[in-house]
């Protein structure tokens, strides 16, 4: 397991590009964690160290977004936040998706855990005292 700290909003940056680094040989990503914690706000950085110039949001009404890198690289972002039956994820393709090449952020991966491929890597983030985030990449 990797741990890796944000200690105020100015880290995030720098933390995202360790994840990167880090975590570099993989492309697929479920994000756990409390409501509030900072999973979209760090999937925004984590595009932007991409080169994603597009604006990033959260999907949760949309279900997944798509934003181009600046290498052409295509990443999927889903928030299944909202779903109310599994039916929705069937409906709209998720195989197309969790089976590309590409990269793919899912925030709310317990909705739907039992369909993310092996390939998924499982990251936690936490919030402690004073704003610190610490997030556990389970590789």
């Amino acid at each position: 397991m990797i741990r890796l700290e944000i200690n105020n909003i100015s880290e995030i940056k720098k933390t995202a590009k360790l994840f990167l680094n880090k975590t570099k040989e993989f492309k697929k990503f479920a994000f756990f964690g409390d409501m509030g914690v900072g999973k979209t706000t760090f999937i925004k950085e984590l595009c932007k160290q991409l080169g994603v110039t597009d604006v990033v949001n959260s999907p949760s009404f949309a279900i997944v977004n798509e934003y181009m890198s600046a290498n052409n690289e295509i990443i999927y972002h889903f928030d299944f936040y909202r779903i109310k039956n599994i039916n929705e994820v069937f409906d709209f393709g998720y195989e197309e998706y969790f089976y590309s090449p590409n990269y793919c952020f899912v925030e709310w991966p317990e909705k739907i855990e039992h369909l993310l491929p092996d390939d998924f890597i499982s990251v936690n983030i936490i919030e402690e005292s004073n704003h610190k985030r610490i997030i556990n990449i389970q590789m």
